[in-house]
């Protein structure tokens, strides 16, 4: 792997399979694109955090769909912490993401809030909207454990069936935050794509290719000079063969217009937009995700 000419190190997203473990993986380095989405709020730093996690998490995820124009959706939802929701999306390789918090419930935190402290009783949904057939997969799992990709596993276990083992890791600095994840599944019969017609949850090659993806430092999914070919190539050196597919290029993903505001706004009553305009008949939207403000005139 480390004589391939072009190599992959941010903001794209690495495919592999290992045939002899029945085991497929993606693994992928946020850096300026990860900037990009988080600038558009000022956000303290534990939900920066929280949300640098949740990005790489969906774009691992994403980068498991085949179609043009299919999305995945994750959404985390609140109740009786500081945060209410997040939640973020992938779609053709572009990602955007935010949270919605109290400021004076968040600022109580402190440092290092957990996750439950941060979101109370909450849920995680997942869902996978697939372009070419118009349907929809959802599952939804309770947010639980240490981490959001805890969570994550949690809701492949239970809603796909399918083993599955997640590494994030994310460093801050002075103006400046990097975030990778590698996640590893194991496919019953060895293809991706093919029904699944049975589960075994603890066979030896799982066990296997799990234990060898634990042995993943943090320090290696954040070290921006080091590629995601190096990654797989330390992990899975031995194997007798590991097939590269190189994915997505990465992006800020906010697909707000004028037009798209427009054509929600003139599905209210007439009534109800007069009370949303200012004096002078613009109704002002703001988009969550970029904090663009679009003035649409009633």
């Amino acid at each position: 792997m480390s004589d391939f000419q072009s190599e992959t190190f941010s903001d794209e997203l690495l495919g592999f399979s290992i045939p002899s473990r029945d085991s497929r993986g993606r693994a992928v380095r946020l850096g300026p694109v990860l900037e990009d989405v988080l600038s558009a709020h000022e956000y303290p730093s534990a939900l920066k955090h929280c949300l640098a996690e949740a990005l790489v998490l969906v774009t691992l995820m994403g980068g498991l769909l085949k179609g043009e124009g299919d999305q995945l959706t994750m959404q985390a939802q609140g109740e009786g912490g500081a945060v209410s929701l997040l939640v973020c999306d992938y779609r053709d390789g572009h990602i955007r993401g935010y949270v919605e918090h109290d400021e004076v419930a968040m600022a109580a935190e402190g440092a290092n809030p957990t996750l439950e402290s941060l979101f109370g009783k909450a849920h995680l949904a997942i869902t996978f909207d697939i372009a070419k057939t118009g349907k929809r997969y959802q599952g939804i799992v309770p947010l639980e454990g240490a981490s959001l990709s805890r969570a994550v596993e949690s809701y492949f276990a239970q809603s796909e069936q399918i083993p599955t083992l997640i590494r994030t890791a994310i460093r801050s600095g002075p103006g400046r935050t990097v975030a990778g994840g590698l996640l590893v599944q194991y496919l019953p019969e060895g293809e991706e794509g093919r029904e699944r017609l049975h589960v075994e949850l603890d066979p030896p090659e799982w066990e296997h290719i799990s234990i060898l993806a634990e042995s993943l430092r943090h320090e290696e999914l954040v070290e921006p000079a080091l590629s995601l070919e190096e990654i797989v190539w330390r992990l899975y050196h031995e194997e007798e063969k590991v097939l590269i597919s190189p994915g997505a290029r990465l992006a800020k993903g906010c697909r707000c217009t004028a037009e798209h505001f427009e054509d929600v706004l003139s599905r209210f009553p007439k009534e109800d937009r007069r009370d949303m305009a200012n004096e002078e008949g613009i109704i002002l939207v703001d988009c969550a995700f970029c904090s663009r403000v679009f003035p649409i005139q009633d």
